[in-house]
Protein backbone atom coordinates (compact mmCIF):
# COMPACT_ATOMS: atom_id res chain seq x y z
CA UNK A 1 0.00 0.00 0.00
CA UNK A 2 1.39 3.54 -0.86
CA UNK A 3 1.26 6.31 1.97
CA UNK A 4 -1.72 8.13 1.08
CA UNK A 5 0.61 12.13 1.13
CA UNK A 6 -1.40 13.97 2.92
CA UNK A 7 -0.46 17.66 3.50
CA UNK A 8 1.06 18.50 6.96
CA UNK A 9 -0.64 21.88 6.85
CA UNK A 10 -4.30 22.01 7.23
CA UNK A 11 -4.86 25.30 6.55
CA UNK A 12 -2.31 28.58 6.25
CA UNK A 13 -3.81 31.79 7.72
CA UNK A 14 -1.56 34.31 6.02
CA UNK A 15 2.15 33.45 6.29
CA UNK A 16 0.96 31.32 9.73
CA UNK A 17 0.90 27.34 8.71
CA UNK A 18 -1.81 25.26 10.62
CA UNK A 19 -0.57 21.89 11.00
CA UNK A 20 -2.79 18.56 11.25
CA UNK A 21 -0.48 17.47 14.26
CA UNK A 22 -1.48 20.80 16.30
CA UNK A 23 -5.32 20.06 15.69
CA UNK A 24 -5.05 16.54 17.15
CA UNK A 25 -4.06 18.47 20.08
CA UNK A 26 -6.92 20.71 20.14
CA UNK A 27 -9.09 17.71 18.81
CA UNK A 28 -8.00 15.98 22.23
CA UNK A 29 -8.32 18.81 24.54
CA UNK A 30 -11.78 19.26 23.34
CA UNK A 31 -13.28 16.26 22.89
CA UNK A 32 -12.08 15.97 26.76
CA UNK A 33 -13.67 18.80 27.68
CA UNK A 34 -17.30 17.46 26.86
CA UNK A 35 -16.56 13.84 27.98
CA UNK A 36 -15.56 15.42 31.32
CA UNK A 37 -18.33 17.86 31.62
CA UNK A 38 -20.95 14.98 30.33
CA UNK A 39 -19.20 13.00 33.14
CA UNK A 40 -19.38 15.68 35.74
CA UNK A 41 -23.31 16.49 35.40
CA UNK A 42 -23.87 12.56 36.37
CA UNK A 43 -21.56 12.17 39.31
CA UNK A 44 -22.55 15.21 40.47
CA UNK A 45 -20.29 17.27 43.80
CA UNK A 46 -17.32 17.76 43.57
CA UNK A 47 -17.27 18.23 39.75
CA UNK A 48 -18.65 20.90 38.18
CA UNK A 49 -18.32 21.96 34.49
CA UNK A 50 -16.71 24.85 35.90
CA UNK A 51 -13.84 22.51 37.58
CA UNK A 52 -13.38 20.21 34.33
CA UNK A 53 -12.81 23.23 32.85
CA UNK A 54 -10.00 24.47 35.17
CA UNK A 55 -8.99 20.50 35.02
CA UNK A 56 -8.74 20.67 31.15
CA UNK A 57 -6.53 23.77 31.34
CA UNK A 58 -4.68 22.15 33.91
CA UNK A 59 -3.87 18.81 31.73
CA UNK A 60 -3.00 20.57 28.49
CA UNK A 61 -0.16 22.36 30.44
CA UNK A 62 1.08 19.17 31.73
CA UNK A 63 0.30 17.86 28.19
CA UNK A 64 2.54 19.84 26.08
CA UNK A 65 5.15 20.76 28.62
CA UNK A 66 5.87 17.53 29.94
CA UNK A 67 5.64 16.39 26.68
CA UNK A 68 7.90 18.78 25.12
CA UNK A 69 10.60 18.21 27.94
CA UNK A 70 10.44 14.23 28.55
CA UNK A 71 11.38 14.44 24.27
CA UNK A 72 14.31 16.43 24.66
CA UNK A 73 15.17 14.79 28.16
CA UNK A 74 14.20 10.80 26.81
CA UNK A 75 15.51 11.19 23.32
CA UNK A 76 17.59 13.72 22.54
CA UNK A 77 18.97 14.37 26.12
CA UNK A 78 22.64 14.74 24.19
CA UNK A 79 21.80 17.44 22.19
CA UNK A 80 20.52 19.43 25.03
CA UNK A 81 23.14 19.03 26.49
CA UNK A 82 25.47 20.90 23.79
CA UNK A 83 22.67 23.27 22.52
CA UNK A 84 19.90 23.85 25.88
CA UNK A 85 17.91 26.04 23.57
CA UNK A 86 16.90 23.04 21.53
CA UNK A 87 13.64 22.67 24.18
CA UNK A 88 12.25 25.53 23.30
CA UNK A 89 12.39 24.61 19.32
CA UNK A 90 9.12 24.11 19.47
CA UNK A 91 8.32 24.06 15.48
CA UNK A 92 11.08 21.54 15.50
CA UNK A 93 8.39 18.75 16.30
CA UNK A 94 8.85 16.16 19.07
CA UNK A 95 6.73 15.00 22.08
CA UNK A 96 7.12 12.72 24.67
CA UNK A 97 3.71 10.82 25.49
CA UNK A 98 5.14 9.48 28.74
CA UNK A 99 6.80 13.08 29.66
CA UNK A 100 3.20 14.46 29.06
CA UNK A 101 1.97 11.68 31.39
CA UNK A 102 4.43 12.74 34.12
CA UNK A 103 3.67 16.31 33.29
CA UNK A 104 -0.04 15.77 34.07
CA UNK A 105 0.51 13.85 36.87
CA UNK A 106 2.00 17.10 38.61
CA UNK A 107 -0.56 19.07 36.90
CA UNK A 108 -3.05 17.10 38.40
CA UNK A 109 -1.46 17.48 41.53
CA UNK A 110 -1.59 21.08 41.78
CA UNK A 111 -5.23 20.79 41.16
CA UNK A 112 -6.66 18.19 43.58
CA UNK A 113 -4.95 20.59 46.08
CA UNK A 114 -6.74 23.49 44.91
CA UNK A 115 -9.87 21.92 44.86
CA UNK A 116 -9.53 19.83 47.20
CA UNK A 117 -9.87 17.09 46.16
CA UNK A 118 -7.96 13.18 46.48
CA UNK A 119 -5.43 12.84 43.88
CA UNK A 120 -6.18 9.75 42.70
CA UNK A 121 -9.78 10.51 42.48
CA UNK A 122 -9.14 13.50 39.96
CA UNK A 123 -6.52 10.75 37.86
CA UNK A 124 -10.01 8.08 37.87
CA UNK A 125 -11.90 11.20 36.53
CA UNK A 126 -9.34 11.78 33.71
CA UNK A 127 -8.33 8.33 32.53
CA UNK A 128 -11.53 7.63 30.37
CA UNK A 129 -11.03 11.14 28.83
CA UNK A 130 -7.22 10.68 27.43
CA UNK A 131 -7.51 8.03 24.58
CA UNK A 132 -9.46 10.05 22.11
CA UNK A 133 -6.39 12.52 22.60
CA UNK A 134 -4.17 9.55 22.48
CA UNK A 135 -5.81 8.43 18.93
CA UNK A 136 -5.49 11.81 17.95
CA UNK A 137 -2.08 12.48 18.43
CA UNK A 138 -1.27 9.05 16.44
CA UNK A 139 -3.15 10.12 13.36
CA UNK A 140 -1.18 13.44 13.52
CA UNK A 141 1.80 11.18 13.28
CA UNK A 142 0.37 9.14 10.93
CA UNK A 143 -0.56 12.82 8.51
CA UNK A 144 3.16 13.45 9.11
CA UNK A 145 4.64 10.68 7.82
CA UNK A 146 6.89 9.90 10.89
CA UNK A 147 7.67 7.01 13.62
CA UNK A 148 6.40 4.37 10.86
CA UNK A 149 7.24 0.65 11.78
CA UNK A 150 9.74 -2.49 10.70
CA UNK A 151 9.87 -3.58 6.99
CA UNK A 152 6.95 -6.29 6.65
CA UNK A 153 5.68 -7.94 3.71
CA UNK A 154 1.97 -8.15 5.53
CA UNK A 155 -0.35 -6.93 2.92
CA UNK A 156 -1.35 -3.44 4.64
CA UNK A 157 2.46 -2.61 4.88
CA UNK A 158 2.86 0.96 3.12
CA UNK A 159 5.84 2.70 1.54
CA UNK A 160 6.28 6.11 3.55
CA UNK A 161 8.01 9.05 1.80
CA UNK A 162 10.65 9.00 4.50
CA UNK A 163 10.57 5.20 4.83
CA UNK A 164 12.61 4.07 1.65
CA UNK A 165 11.14 2.14 -0.99
CA UNK A 166 10.59 -0.88 1.25
CA UNK A 167 7.16 -1.41 2.80
CA UNK A 168 6.95 -0.83 6.74
CA UNK A 169 4.63 -1.47 9.33
CA UNK A 170 1.96 1.45 9.47
CA UNK A 171 2.72 1.72 13.84
CA UNK A 172 1.27 5.12 13.90
CA UNK A 173 -2.47 3.31 12.95
CA UNK A 174 -1.71 0.36 15.35
CA UNK A 175 -0.97 2.29 18.16
CA UNK A 176 -4.17 5.04 17.04
CA UNK A 177 -6.66 1.38 17.23
CA UNK A 178 -4.42 -0.29 20.76
CA UNK A 179 -3.69 3.50 22.18
CA UNK A 180 -7.13 5.19 21.03
CA UNK A 181 -9.83 3.08 20.27
CA UNK A 182 -9.55 -0.19 22.31
CA UNK A 183 -8.38 2.10 25.56
CA UNK A 184 -11.35 3.78 25.10
CA UNK A 185 -13.68 1.32 24.96
CA UNK A 186 -11.68 -0.27 27.67
CA UNK A 187 -11.75 2.41 30.01
CA UNK A 188 -15.75 3.50 29.26
CA UNK A 189 -16.78 -0.06 29.70
CA UNK A 190 -14.75 -0.76 32.72
CA UNK A 191 -15.81 2.82 34.82
CA UNK A 192 -19.50 2.55 33.96
CA UNK A 193 -20.47 0.59 37.26
CA UNK A 194 -18.34 2.73 40.30
CA UNK A 195 -14.87 0.94 40.86
CA UNK A 196 -12.71 1.54 44.09
CA UNK A 197 -10.75 4.54 43.80
CA UNK A 198 -7.07 4.04 42.03
CA UNK A 199 -8.56 1.23 39.99
CA UNK A 200 -9.52 3.18 36.61
CA UNK A 201 -5.56 5.00 36.80
CA UNK A 202 -3.94 1.66 37.40
CA UNK A 203 -6.39 -0.22 34.60
CA UNK A 204 -5.10 2.89 32.17
CA UNK A 205 -1.47 2.46 33.11
CA UNK A 206 -1.29 -1.37 32.98
CA UNK A 207 -3.38 -1.12 29.20
CA UNK A 208 -1.19 1.86 27.56
CA UNK A 209 1.94 0.07 29.09
CA UNK A 210 1.01 -3.10 27.68
CA UNK A 211 0.16 -1.92 24.31
CA UNK A 212 2.96 0.26 24.09
CA UNK A 213 5.37 -1.94 24.52
CA UNK A 214 4.12 -4.13 22.58
CA UNK A 215 3.89 -1.97 18.97
CA UNK A 216 7.46 -1.49 19.84
CA UNK A 217 8.52 -4.20 18.62
CA UNK A 218 7.43 -3.55 14.61
CA UNK A 219 8.15 0.24 15.51
CA UNK A 220 11.16 1.82 14.46
CA UNK A 221 13.26 2.97 17.45
CA UNK A 222 14.27 6.95 17.31
CA UNK A 223 17.24 7.53 14.88
CA UNK A 224 19.31 9.53 17.31
CA UNK A 225 19.00 6.05 20.21
CA UNK A 226 18.44 3.13 18.04
CA UNK A 227 18.28 0.12 20.23
CA UNK A 228 19.31 0.48 23.76
CA UNK A 229 19.96 -3.29 24.74
CA UNK A 230 19.42 -7.20 23.26
CA UNK A 231 19.41 -5.73 19.80
CA UNK A 232 15.33 -4.99 20.53
CA UNK A 233 14.90 -3.27 23.43
CA UNK A 234 13.53 0.36 22.54
CA UNK A 235 13.29 3.71 24.54
CA UNK A 236 9.65 3.40 24.45
CA UNK A 237 9.79 0.18 25.89
CA UNK A 238 12.08 1.17 28.88
CA UNK A 239 9.16 3.82 29.46
CA UNK A 240 6.53 1.55 29.61
CA UNK A 241 7.57 -0.52 31.77
CA UNK A 242 7.38 1.86 35.49
CA UNK A 243 3.64 2.24 34.03
CA UNK A 244 3.21 -1.54 33.71
CA UNK A 245 4.32 -2.27 37.26
CA UNK A 246 2.36 1.19 38.79
CA UNK A 247 -0.62 -0.04 36.89
CA UNK A 248 -0.72 -3.31 38.74
CA UNK A 249 0.51 -2.08 41.68
CA UNK A 250 -2.31 0.77 41.63
CA UNK A 251 -5.37 -2.11 41.16
CA UNK A 252 -3.61 -4.41 43.84
CA UNK A 253 -3.88 -1.80 45.99
CA UNK A 254 -7.15 -0.62 44.77
CA UNK A 255 -8.96 -4.16 45.44
CA UNK A 256 -7.54 -4.71 48.57
CA UNK A 257 -8.89 -1.73 50.08
CA UNK A 258 -11.96 -2.10 49.32
CA UNK A 259 -12.03 -5.58 50.50
CA UNK A 260 -10.45 -5.44 53.73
Amino acid sequence: MNYPHINPVAIKIGPLPIHWYGLMYLVGFAAAWWLGRRKARQLGAPWSERAVEDLIFYGALGVILGGRIGYVLFYNFEEFLSHPTVLFKVWEGGMSFHGGVIGVMIALWFFARRFQMHYFAVTDFVVPLAPIGLAAGRLGNFINGELWGKVTDLPWGMVFPTGGAQPRHPSQLYEFLLEGVTLFIILQVYTRKPRPTMAASGLFALCYGVFRFSVEFVRMPDVQLGYLALGWVTMGQILSLPLIIVGIALLLLAYRKRAS
